[in-house]
């Protein structure tokens, strides 16, 4: 479906004069479409409560604001264009958290990594005061995801979130920053050289329009758009009143997947995060290969069976075994004793005798067999 000149800068609009997941709208985009609720807006034929924007609208100049951000390597992307992720439309349907909800009119692109390809991505959020054991396991599981052709979507912030990009930048794999200002924007300015790279190789998206400062509530609003965007959301480190929870509660709104990283019971730094799995909030995960078996598709990622390395004695069939038993600890035995023990032919336990040489277990001490010490470690073990 195409999208018309006039619905795109109708919600080009809308953007410049609400603030993002405004819960007052939420649905009405999709219901009357931009150019439908713009015009409510323009004409005042609203009951929405403490919404007057018609003077500002009048001071507007949408096509303006759209040639700027394409001057500055932006583009925008809204419902109806090939490109729109259409898992960010449950948004219109969920409770608003913070009096922030619904799907945005529109979002703001630079980088050349397409929405529509993040359908396959997970987010990975947590404390901007990451610990040394955070940021190094937040860019190990972009890594794994990475490797596994998931794109990695954050915030692009202090702590995990730059550990996250790193982590997959380091791979070759996309990564996508969600901000709360501007697309056009370094924030903060300290992540100068990653929002180059993700200018060139991946995205930065925003639903604010270019140029505009962050602020508390656009915080809140496009932790909405980062758990929308991706099939699951890892929280690694978070303290208790820490933003990262904002996501993962956007994350159980939306019925996807939220995991949970442990840390050190006495790290403060993830206080928050054993909350949520000590109340089943969120599921314990330890590497990317964990996070991967939650979000792939049915059968995608197989967890593997964990199973010790085969031992000498594992190998051993009933009948050997059987002679195993009849071959004495200390003193060695003659062949004949040990068949009369065991209850077989002596051509049998002659054959069996040779094959628990050759693993290890028996072994010809003179003129008689007796258990080597590697065949009672095993029966040691066993036993336990």
């Amino acid at each position: 479906m195409s999208v018309s000149d006039e619905e795109r800068l109708a919600r080009l609009a809308l953007s410049q004069i609400l603030e993002p997941g405004d819960h007052r709208i939420a649905g009405l985009v999709h219901q009357l479409g931009g150019i439908g609720l713009l015009e409510m807006l323009r004409t005042g034929e609203h009951d929405l409560p403490r919404l007057d924007v018609a003077a500002r609208l009048a001071q507007l100049d949408p096509m303006r604001q759209l040639e700027v951000g394409q001057q500055r390597g932006m583009r925008y992307v809204v419902p109806g264009d090939p490109e729109w992720p259409a898992q960010l439309e449950p948004l219109d349907h969920v409770a608003p958290l913070h009096e922030r909800t619904g799907c945005p009119p529109g979002l703001w692109v630079r980088g050349p990594v397409r929405l529509d390809t993040l359908e396959r991505s997970v987010a990975i959020v947590g404390a901007r005061a990451a610990t040394t054991y955070g940021a190094e396991v937040a860019s190990a599981v972009a890594a794994d995801v990475g490797r596994a052709g998931y794109t990695v979507v954050s915030g692009g912030a202090y702590g995990i979130d730059i550990a996250a990009h790193r982590g997959a930048i380091a791979t070759g794999t996309p990564t996508v920053a969600v901000l709360a200002c501007g697309a056009d924007r370094v924030y903060p300015p300290s992540h100068r050289r990653l929002f180059e790279i993700l200018a060139r190789e991946g995205a930065i998206v925003a639903e604010v329009a270019p140029g505009l400062p962050p602020t508390r509530l656009r915080f809140l609003s496009r932790n909405r758009l980062i758990a929308g965007l991706a099939r699951g959301t890892v929280i690694v480190e978070a303290g208790r009143r820490s933003g990262a929870r904002n996501t993962a509660s956007w994350t159980s709104r939306l019925s996807r997947p939220l995991m949970g990283v442990p840390g050190p019971v006495t790290s403060a730094a993830s206080e928050g995060v054993h909350r949520m799995l000590r109340s089943g909030e969120a599921v314990l995960v330890t590497s990317g290969e964990e996070v991967l078996e939650m979000v792939g598709s049915a059968g995608e990622f197989l967890p593997r069976e964990e199973s010790a390395p085969a031992r000498p004695r594992d190998l051993v069939t009933l009948r050997e075994q059987q002679v195993l038993d009849a071959v004495p600890v200390g003193k060695g035995a003659r062949v004949d004793s040990i068949a009369l023990t065991a209850g077989m032919s002596v051509l049998a336990v002659q054959d069996a005798l040779r094959i628990l040489e050759d693993r290890g277990l028996a072994v010809l001490a003179g003129d008689g067999w007796r258990l080597t010490a590697a065949a009672l470690q095993a029966a040691s073990e066993s036993n336990r």
